[in-house]
């Protein structure tokens, strides 16, 4: 033997993966080596053979195989190569009874050996020899598609598949099937679909039975929206109050029969040939048994001990909740799954607890089909015996440790707050979703129902609940178990989960020390579930670590217990092992006939036949599963079971793994198989085998018939060891986490006192102290499962969690011992002193062993402290044994470096840790001597001392003799303490700097916050500079909102010296008057509020933007509360100095809206107030300029209701000086005004023209001496009153002029707008905003360069806000900006070029709002609307529109000529004029406005800009003007347009010569006939239509132009030689132009031309040319008369 191995040692693989086999456990017992090539990498034993998985992926047999045709013998002794499979890269291997199956790494299943059941999947032969593809199809895919599988498990007559879906394939015979059939053998796999849309981890096969580990499901994402029947709708659960306690009732029992979410409702009535276990599937608690469950119904009556019934589904019971005794409610806690388990592979998405159980009408739908059983009504009667009979004797007996599962987790819980922890709600155990309900309500009751503590003690509660297990089985197994409790039954995972959820859900702090009617109704509101916040359990991490919330299902043949249900039934379909719920299952193992789970805690339990002592215990009954004996300390973390013996691999004293064997003794050597196997001896308990020693380092086991396997690795380079060190490490610490919680927190969380004792504010953090402590327990577990399986698997370091998601396990251990220092600072474990004595007696053994603690004689408060900093050591370790693995790598390579930085990380959090246990420490002794009074008022969980003044070193500056000065630097705030009195500073709004020493020779400190600045005065500079880096520090964690957890510095925060001057923080006033109680949140510089933040006073003011040194500065939004008008003040807009100045938009409460103008919060300056409750129907509208709140100056004013306007001057809010009003039945005035009224002299004209000029003295009314004027030229000049419309009363002289009195005609001829405001004078506020924008005080006082640099701020500023809300300006406005900020520079006298230059740039200035010139532009634009739109459509105001236009063109000629100082003035001419003259270089461009090439003209440089914008309102007054004579002219054009061309040519006198002989039509030549219409001078005609679309009389002379030269055209084409116009020819060809064009409006052309023309051009060629046309429009108007 030692020979083999010693050869083994040469070849190079003797280091991994070598295999060991052995028989029995006696002392004689030596392992053999099995020689390979090639290190194993798994190795599966059948009941005689044997099969290996090496590396490379092949596989080898060895054994008895009498399937292979060619062997001599069948008796294999070397193992020799399945050669078939050399193609194939095997991943897995498994043996059964005599058959053999390999899946390979694209998912492949192979199989061979015995075939006779079908277990090969292969139909029509008996045996097997080779291994042989077997096909496992979906066929309810469309098209049908191959599965992949992942792993194969075999056993006596069957094979179990588990597909990368995570679902269950069966083929072979017998019910361990779990398929719904009984025809066997099954030759074609098939899905298991009662396990249907579990997420299954691992399958198992025994002889003939299966098992399987399930994830348990994640609880469904979306909120059930109330707690009623999905089908009839009826409250699922009902509540009675009693005195002192409530009953809930889950007994609903829906007619309708099975209830189902609609998601379920498809995939659980799709018609499996079994309904009932689909329809349960559907939708009872996760986890039940099938059909065979009926059976156990109809023997309830007779056998009321069978602990089964508890776990009747349930879909049975309805009154009667929990199931099994032990452990009701953790379970829920385990399952929690990971997020990625799909809710149910789409097809089951159960939730038990929130349907109430399933009805029993399910109960029915079975009934139905397997008629042998009791009826509903038989079994429910029975139940209801069963639950009354149990709260019967639940006064007399409430076994503790019934209690102790059952409130374990429900306490504890009721601490948890943990948003991290997903709840698994949907798995209880007992599936009843009154249980649930019972927990819940528990664990979510508020600190605010002590009162109803007394009445009601939890345990009370719960205790109503207490399953009726059959009895007496039930207590003797409690009894049995007591001892074992503790470990059992939880680990703190558990205490989390599904209370965390409540507490969450019904959002009540506290603890679960009382529960109140109230609180218990209220959960009868609608229950979110429990959505977890992180996606799941773990968050990302969770991907890479293994789920410790499984649940162990089994089926098949049962007459040795070994299904674990309780009895010696068999199953047909798979039911979850109740007991084993929340027990943390990690892997379980089937011999054949019992069964092992491992689970996370290193434990063992088994169940089934122990006749040979294999089940490691002597307990019975042996039908449910118990706990291996093991001496404690013992952690086991592999399993394998043969045909009657059990082998663990487990942790011992030192690193080495040891094994342990139970079961039968095998005698007698392998060769001499004849000899008889005597069955007598076998062990009582598992016993060490004695060689595991010498073995090396044991990563897995596995056993099958008689034999035992073992593969190890020897130590290279210290490698091994260091894995197994780390894996047996965090196995003992999850150990020892699990211990302090069913040890210590579960006791005393069972204590009713508990939160009475503890107070409100300990009990909270107690609360999250359990909930950080689950937490992190249940990161220690995942983590512990997941190194256990790396030994089995990988062993390269690169998988491990602990590297890649280091962050995870540092940021829990940081919010971990956060919970613990703020239990510690509020003194949380000196209160814990009084609960432990009164749990754990005086000594308090149980703390002190936990505890560790080396020292005797402690204080139990530092003690419990002691034993709750425990984790931080076990960061060392972490650190220790990473470094220890690096050292096996070369400095060099990366996983050196990737182990290098973790150990650094966890070794620098391990010290930071440490020293905020100190901080806490510190903080704890320093409360203790701090005087009582302010204690209450300062001591916060999370506040730590970081020093203070005792010692009288920082004293106040000028503080009187005897006052008391005391100062103490927290982590948030800096406290001022006086004699009764403290002020509290908080540190984010802290600003402190040294004072310079040299003149003083004070060792000072200026402190500044934002309402007082004070200076402390430190004893010596040492203590000056210990001072100042203490708050500094502390000022720069609180702002990087570190607070008290802060960071290593190692993880790259560095720390800065001095924090910034400028921060962000919130901060509430006390003292300031205007911002007393107001709380402001945003940027602050030294003290002050600066840059962006938010206001909020209490009143419900609040203002939003940007302030500066403490004052609204900038652009800020104003909100201030109307409690009559039940609405807002809000307003929005430019602040300066903490009031409203600059433009804004004021949204009154009233309704009305005021844009405009703002200086110190009044209005002021030019702005537009519409009143009226809605906008589009404003009444009235004012817009015109405003004098500290009141109309004063010019303005417009729109009288809706009345249909009136005024134009005029105003003084504080009234009509004062000269103006007009129009309304809209064509009444005209214009005079003085004087308090609001029409007094003094003016003008009335009505809309027929009858005219009164004279002395008014209200509104219309006429009262003094005038002139009246009629239509026709009449006119009575006296003295008149009356109001205008009625009758006038009047003496005078009444005047008929006859036809020869023109002159004094000409007397009478009334001049409007005399009485009118001058053009000059409106609008003034308008201009003086933009010469203020400009910097200047008036127009034309100020610097070029400043105005310049107010143009450049304001283009950056807009610039800006449009990078910060860009939806604000289109792309082309964002191109103008940037092209804006070249300003256009030039040196010298202005030539042509420059002119173009400066042209252009104030097209695009006044392009864009954000330009000074252009925001001119745009309000002019809208006062000029304003003022001649709707009622102000008025002909008689065309002359003061013209006016209007032209005064804003000289003023913003003036702007122009102020940025471009060398600029001529108007009128003047440009430098070297160019030497073509100005028509010539605009041929090529038609329609552009000519460019006067030397005559500077302000109308030529504005108009073009101004005008488009003014055209609609000022081509309306002209038509109203021009109507009359533009009908004339019309309807002579209709009238002579019906002539043909020539006939119309030979009527206006066109001379024969020029008359067009062809013309072109469509591009062809047609000759002119004497009908042809609408052709001749075609071209012309259609150019000269085109003056109607453009709009500066430039734009339209150039048009003119245009059609004279086509016309030119035409005639030099006829003539075919040179030709002079002569004014009599051209003028009647030009005629037929203008008539054939047919404008309609050409009369308001001509006169808009006429008005607006450039003054320059009217001599020049345009001049004549404009003339021509002025004629034409006169001649076809009198044309009616020749």
């Amino acid at each position: 033997m030692e020979k083999q191995i010693s050869c083994g040692e040469e070849d190079g693989s003797g280091e991994r993966g070598l295999l060991h086999t052995w028989r029995g456990y006696s002392y004689s017992t030596t392992p053999e080596r099995v020689l390979l090539p090639r290190p194993v990498l798994q190795a599966a034993l059948g009941a005689r053979h044997g099969v290996l998985l090496v590396e490379g992926g092949q596989v080898y047999s060895f054994g008895e195989l009498p399937w292979k045709q060619n062997q001599t013998s069948s008796v294999v002794t070397e193992p020799i190569l399945e050669a078939v499979l050399n193609e194939q890269r095997v991943v897995f291997v498994a043996a059964g009874s005599a058959h053999s199956g390999v899946v390979t790494e694209d998912g492949g299943v192979h199989m061979w050996g015995e075939n006779a059941h079908g277990q090969c999947g292969l139909s029509g032969l008996s045996v097997i020899p080779n291994p042989t593809p077997v096909c496992v199809l979906d066929s309810e895919a469309t098209p049908p598609q191959a599965v992949k599988i992942l792993e194969v498990a075999c056993g006596d007559q069957h094979t179990l598949a588990l597909s990368a879906e995570y679902e269950v394939w069966a083929w072979g015979s017998g019910c361990q099937l779990g398929l719904n059939t009984s025809t066997f053998p099954v030759w074609k796999p098939q899905k298991v679909k009662h396990l249907a849309g579990r997420h299954v981890l691992q399958v198992a096969c025994g002889a003939a039975h299966s098992l399987v580990l399930v994830r348990c499901l994640p609880p469904p994402q979306e909120p059930r929206k109330q707690d009623k029947c999905g089908q009839c709708n009826q409250l699922l659960y009902t509540m009675t109050d009693k005195e002192d306690h409530v009953i809930i009732s889950d007994g609903h029992h829906c007619p309708l029969g099975v209830e189902l979410d609609s998601g379920e409702a498809k995939s659980a009535l799709e018609g499996s040939p079994d309904q009932s276990s689909k329809g349960k599937q559907g939708k009872s608690s996760p986890t039940e048994p099938g059909p065979s469950m009926l059976a156990q119904i109809s023997k309830l009556p007779t056998s009321s001990t069978s602990p089964e019934i508890e776990r009747t589904p349930a879909s049975e019971p309805q009154n009667q909740v929990p199931a099994s005794g032990q452990e009701p409610v953790e379970p829920a806690v385990e399952n929690s799954a990971e997020p990625e388990a799909p809710a149910a592979n789409g097809e089951v998405c159960v939730e038990a607890s929130e349907t109430s159980t399933l009805e029993l009408d399910s109960c029915r739908a079975i009934g139905g089909k397997s008629s042998p059983y009791p009826d509903e009504q038989a079994v429910k009667a029975y139940l209801k015996r069963l639950s009354d009979h149990a709260l019967a004797e639940h006064t007399t007996k409430t076994p503790s440790t019934l209690h102790s599962a059952q409130l374990s987790s429900d306490h504890a819980d009721c601490f948890t707050s943990d948003p991290l922890i997903p709840v698994a709600q949907s798995v209880t155990p007992m599936g009843s979703a009154l249980n649930n309900l019972v927990v819940s309500c528990a664990s979510a009751v508020g600190e605010r129902v002590v009162s109803t503590y007394e009445a009601l003690s939890l345990r009370k509660v719960i205790g109503y609940w207490v399953p009726g297990e059959g009895r007496e089985r039930v207590e003797e197994r409690l009894r049995q178990e007591e001892p074992m409790q503790g470990k059992k039954s939880s680990s703190l995972g558990d205490i989390r989960e599904e209370e965390a959820e409540l507490c969450r859900r019904l959002s009540l702090p506290g603890l679960l020390s009382q529960v109140s009617p109230r609180l218990l109704r209220r959960t009868s509101r609608p229950r979110a579930r429990a959505v977890p916040l992180a996606p799941g359990g773990i968050p990302e991490a969770d991907a890479h670590l293994p789920s410790l919330q499984t649940e162990v299902w089994s089926w098949g043949r049962g007459p040795e217990g070994q299904l674990g249900h309780g009895d010696l039934l068999s199953r047909p379909q798979p039911a979850c092992v109740k007991s084993l719920n929340g027990k943390e299952v990690l892997r379980v193992a089937a011999g054949a006939h019992h069964s092992l789970a491992l689970t996370a805690q290193s434990q063992v339990f088994s169940w089934g036949c122990n006749t040979s002592g294999q089940l490691g215990h002597m307990e019975s009954p042996t039908t449910l599963p118990h706990l291996t004996k093991l001496s404690d300390g013992i952690r086991v973390w592999d399993i394998g079971a043969g045909q009657q013996h059990t082998l663990l691999l487990a942790d011992g004293d030192c690193i080495q793994p040891i094994l342990y064997y139970s079961g039968q003794q095998v005698k007698g050597v392998m060769e001499k198989t004849e000899e008889e196997e005597q069955t007598g001896e076998y062990t009582q308990q598992p016993v060490l085998l004695p060689f595991c020693m010498n073995l090396g380092y044991v990563s897995s086991v596995c056993a099958g018939g008689q034999t035992c396997a073992a593969l190890t690795d020897r130590n290279v380079m210290g490698f091994i060891a260091s894995l197994h060190e780390l894996a047996a490490a965090e196995r003992k610490y999850y150990c020892k986490l699990s211990n302090i919680n069913s040890l210590l927190l579960q006791p005393l969380l069972k204590l009713d006192s508990l939160s009475a004792g503890l107070g409100q504010s300990s009990a909270g953090l107690l609360q999250n102290l359990i909930g950080r402590l689950g937490r992190l327990s249940q990161l220690t577990g995942q983590n512990s499962a997941s190194l256990t399986s790396f030994l089995r698997r990988s062993r390269d370091v690169r998988g491990l969690v602990i590297l890649d998601d280091a962050h995870l396990f540092l940021d829990t251990y940081s919010e971990y011992c956060s919970a613990v220092g703020d239990l510690l600072v509020m003194g949380g474990f000196q209160v814990l002193v009084k609960p432990c004595h009164d749990v754990f007696g005086k000594g308090a053994e149980v703390v002190q062993k936990l505890s560790e603690c080396p020292e005797e004689g402690l204080p139990l408060a530092d003690v419990l402290a002691h034993l709750f900093y425990l984790p931080i050591k076990h960061l060392h370790e972490y650190a220790r044994l990473l470094l220890k693995l690096a050292t096996c790598y070369e400095v060099s390579s990366v996983d050196y470096q990737k182990l290098q930085d973790a150990c650094s990380k966890y070794e620098s959090m391990a010290l930071h840790l440490k020293r905020r246990r100190k901080e806490a420490e510190y903080t704890l002794h320093f409360w203790k001597s701090f005087p009582g009074k302010m204690t209450d008022s300062l001591r916060k969980p999370s506040r730590r001392l970081i020093c203070e003044s005792s010692n009288k070193a920082l004293t106040l500056q000028n503080a009187g003799r005897f006052s008391v000065n005391w100062f103490i630097l927290f982590n948030d705030a800096l406290v001022h303490a006086q004699f009764s009195t403290h002020h509290v500073f908080p540190l984010a709004t802290l600003w402190v700097e040294p004072i310079s020493e040299e003149n003083t020779g004070l060792y000072g400190l200026k402190v500044t916050s934002p309402e007082e600045s004070f200076t402390l005065l430190a004893s010596s500079p040492a203590e000056k500079a210990k001072w100042l880096r203490s708050i500094n520090q502390a000022v720069e964690q609180a702002l990087s909102g570190l607070g008290h957890d802060g960071i290593p510095p190692s993880t790259g925060v560095t720390q800065r010296a001095d924090p910034p001057i400028s921060r962000t923080a919130s901060y509430t006033f006390y003292k300031d008057s205007r911002l007393k109680e107001a709380t402001y949140e945003g940027r602050w510089v030294s003290g002050k509020p600066h840059g962006r933040g938010v206001v909020k006073w209490p009143d419900g003011r609040m203002y939003t933007g940007t302030f500066k040194n403490g004052l609204e500065d900038g652009f800020g939004d104003y909100v201030v509360p109307n409690k009559n008008l039940n609405s807002c003040d809000h307003y929005q807009g430019q602040w300066k100095d903490g009031k409203m100045h600059g433009f804004g938009t004021f949204r009154y409460a009233s309704g009305e809206i005021y844009e405009g103008s703002f200086q110190d919060n009044m209005r002021h300056g030019h702005g537009m107030l519409r009143s009226g409750k809605l906008n589009s129907t404003s009444p009235s509208v004012f817009i015109g300029q405003w004098q500290y709140d009141k109309k004063s100056g010019y303005g417009v004013f729109d009288d809706i209701t009345r249909g009136e306007k005024y134009m005029g001057m105003w003084l504080d809010d009234q009509r004062q000086g000269n103006g007009v009003v129009v309304t809209q039945f064509g009444l005209y005035y214009e005079g003085a005004f004087n308090n609001n009224k029409m007094m003094g002299m003016g003008v009335l004209l009505s809309e027929d023209d009858t005219t009164f000029e004279g002395e008014f003295s209200e509104d219309w009314t006429l009262n003094g001496k005038g002139v009246l004027t009629m239509p026709n030229g009449d006119y009575i000049e006296g003295s008149f009153s009356g109001i205008w419309g009625t009758g006038l009363k009047m003496s005078g002289s009444y005047y008929k002029p006859s036809l020869y009195d023109s002159d004094k005609e000409k007397a009478h001829a009334l001049k409007l707008g005399r009485l009118a405001v001058h053009s000059e004078e409106k609008w003034k506020a308008v201009f003086l905003e933009c010469w203020n924008r400009l910097g200047c005080d008036s127009p034309g006082q100020g610097q070029t360069t400043a105005a310049w640099d107010n143009i450049a701020i304001a283009l950056t500023a807009n610039r800006r806000q449009q990078r910060d809300s860009p939806e604000l300006l289109s792309r082309s406005h964002h191109k103008t900006l940037e092209s804006l900020e070249f300003i256009p520079q030039h040196v010298g006298p202005v030539t042509l070029e420059v002119y173009h230059t400066i042209r252009r740039y104030l097209v695009k200035a006044c392009d864009t709002p954000l330009h000074p010139l252009g925001r001119l532009v745009e309000t002019l634009v809208s006062v000029y609307r304003m003022t001649f739109v709707g009622v102000g459509a008025n002909r008689r105001l065309l002359p003061q529109a013209v006016n209007e236009i032209k005064s804003y063109l000289s003023r913003i000629f003036q702007l122009v000529r102020f940025l471009f100082p060398d600029l001529p003035e108007e009128g003047g001419s440009l430098a070297d004029p160019p030497k073509e003259k100005s028509g010539s270089d605009t041929a090529g461009k038609p329609l552009e406005s000519p460019k006067p090439g030397c005559v500077v003209s302000s109308s030529a440089l504005l108009l073009p800009v101004l005008l488009p914008r003014l055209y609609p309102p000022l081509f309306t007054l002209y038509a109203l003007e021009k109507e009359k004579e533009d009908d004339v002219y019309w309807e002579c054009v209709l009238r002579l347009n019906k002539q043909p061309d020539l006939a119309l040519l030979a009527f206006l006198g066109v001379q024969q010569k020029f008359w067009p002989v062809t013309v072109t039509v469509h591009g062809e030549k047609q000759q002119v006939l004497s009908s042809t219409k609408d052709a001749c001078f075609a071209s012309a005609v259609e150019t000269l239509q085109q003056i109607s679309t453009t709009f500066t009389p430039s734009d339209k002379l150039q048009v003119i132009q245009l059609t004279f030269e086509e016309i030119t055209q035409e005639v030099l084409a006829l003539l075919k030689q040179d030709f002079l116009w002569s004014m009599d020819d051209l003028f009647p060809v030009f005629l037929f132009v203008v008539l054939r064009a047919r404008i309609r409006n050409l009369g308001s052309e001509v006169s808009l031309i006429e008005d607006l023309m450039d003054p320059c051009v009217q001599h020049g060629e345009h001049g004549i040319m404009f003339t021509t046309l002025k004629a034409c429009y006169y001649q076809i108007q009198h044309e009616k008369i020749t």
